[in-house]
């Protein structure tokens, strides 16, 4: 199984439900959630045993360097696999990305593709590899394969499928229903029958480019153009999702029962309900002291976290926002997110840590006219040579060697030593050494947002910061 098949991940989403942990800039699926394994790293683990290399990521361009750090921290070769949406335009746009570059490789029809979202836990991998061989069964007689989730609970954030007639180890889909209210999810999970919509995908390649021209004929025409041919006209084509302009028109659906350990962790209510809980019926990670507190989540990030008294509620830190709510209602955290964002807070779009394709950084402190980070610079990289309108910087080893351009001179600082960048002055921090270095950098201007950077030149390796 999984000779021929390839698999199309898509990377791009929000995930503001997960706020504030999940931001503009790192969304869920490149969070470290549980342990040091991100979910898109996970994803791309789990793909590997059915399609090897044949992996294609399909990603907005703000979420280049997260997807290249951590598939090369996942054993892939990160350049191959990646494609970069001019803009994110839903999931029909963009696996019709991914469908693109097979057509331009050259697959046959017969190809078998999977499409997965990456933000997704599915805990049993064995048994996800036995589900997408049953849906190769289906995919053979000519069916687009929708894997189910069996329900065990009224959620009104997933759509939901009516399986029809049996056909061994998967069904005929009789209907669709887009994701419902409270009152109809319940008499759905009543009557039986019925899987929630996982967002996972099978199709020959053969059916789909058939599908698309059918049912979204302006991108089909396309497709057999290859990805250039379709990225010229990416910033035209309505924001789509595949179940709507497709999958819930085509006539021939399958849908593949998924028992696997499967968790959208959609919000904080979904954390809570996989969670391993205590005594108390609580969920704890982080520094995280409790007292007569029953049935809460409680997630640290760094700093102690004390609750006393409390019972179903949901509290998760980060080092510059703090969230609260009732079990049972954050699914209203994206209501507080889309707030902010009208607001135009930082605080729902900038990360307190940030990887860029020469390292990585942590805010460790913003407050009025400075901005201190702590800064990790790979070896061999350096930023681009850069100057600042509004704000000075001083950088100060911890660890490592830094090669500094400041204007027209050159030097070197060991740990310990410090520099100082003013205003308009034109400067590169580089790392020549093979090990990683380290410094503290600290802002101070009347403006520290990360677009007051005039990049003059890149070099091999180097990026903005």
């Amino acid at each position: 199984m999984g000779e021929s098949l390839h698999a199309i991940v898509l990377a791009g989403g929000s995930g503001t439900r997960l706020w504030p942990l999940s931001r503009g800039e790192l969304p869920k699926q490149f969070l470290h959630l549980f342990g040091n394994e991100s979910l898109f790293q996970g994803t791309l683990k789990r793909l590997r045993p059915l399609a090897g290399e044949r992996i294609r990521v399909v990603s907005p361009g703000c979420f280049s360097d997260l997807v290249l750090q951590q598939s090369g921290a996942a054993g892939m070769d990160p350049k191959s696999l990646l494609l970069v949406e001019p803009c994110a335009k839903n999931t029909a746009p963009a696996i019709a990305l991914g469908i693109a570059s097979l057509v331009e490789e050259g697959c046959p029809e017969e190809t078998p593709v999977l499409v997965c979202p990456s933000d997704h836990v599915i805990n049993e991998d064995e048994k996800f590899m036995q589900a997408v061989k049953y849906g190769l069964e289906a995919v053979s007689e000519g069916n687009i394969v929708v894997f189910g989730i069996a329900p065990n609970a009224p959620e009104t954030g997933f759509g939901y499928i009516r399986a029809g007639e049996s056909r061994g180890s998967w069904f005929r889909v009789d209907e669709f229903v887009e994701k419902p209210d409270a009152k109809r999810a319940a008499a759905l999970l009543d009557e039986g029958g019925w899987f929630w919509n996982g967002g996972i995908f099978l199709f020959r390649l053969g059916d789909i480019l058939d599908a698309f021209r059918a049912h979204l004929p302006r991108i089909g025409e396309l497709l057999q153009g290859g990805v250039i041919n379709l990225l010229d006209q990416y910033n035209s084509f309505p924001s789509i999702s595949i179940d709507y302009g497709i999958i819930e028109r085509y006539p021939r659906m399958a849908v593949v029962p998924l028992d696997a350990g499967w968790a959208d962790l959609g919000s904080w209510d979904a954390f809570y309900s996989i969670g391993g809980k205590d005594e108390q019926g609580n969920v704890i990670s982080g520094d995280v002291i409790t007292e007569d507190c029953t049935n809460c989540l409680f997630r640290g990030n760094g700093r102690l976290v004390a609750a006393v008294g409390l019972n179903d509620i949901l509290v998760v830190d980060s080092p510059d926002a703090l969230c609260i709510s009732a079990r049972g209602t954050s699914q209203k955290v994206r209501t507080v997110a889309e707030k902010l964002r009208n607001e135009k807070r930082r605080e729902v779009f900038q990360a307190p840590e940030s990887v860029r394709s020469w390292g990585e950084y942590r805010i460790v402190y913003e407050g009025d006219g400075i901005k201190i980070k702590r800064i990790r610079v790979l070896p061999g990289k350096s930023l681009s040579l850069q100057y600042h309108h509004h704000r000075s910087e001083h950088w100060i080893v911890v660890s490592g060697t830094a090669k500094i351009t400041r204007e027209n001179e050159n030097f070197f600082l060991h740990e310990g030593e410090s520099a100082f960048i003013g205003k308009h002055q034109v400067h590169r921090l580089a790392n020549p050494g093979k090990l990683a270095l380290e410094i503290i950098e600290v802002q101070n201007g009347s403006y520290l947002g990360e677009d007051d950077i005039v990049r003059l030149k890149y070099e091999e390796g180097g990026e903005a910061q």
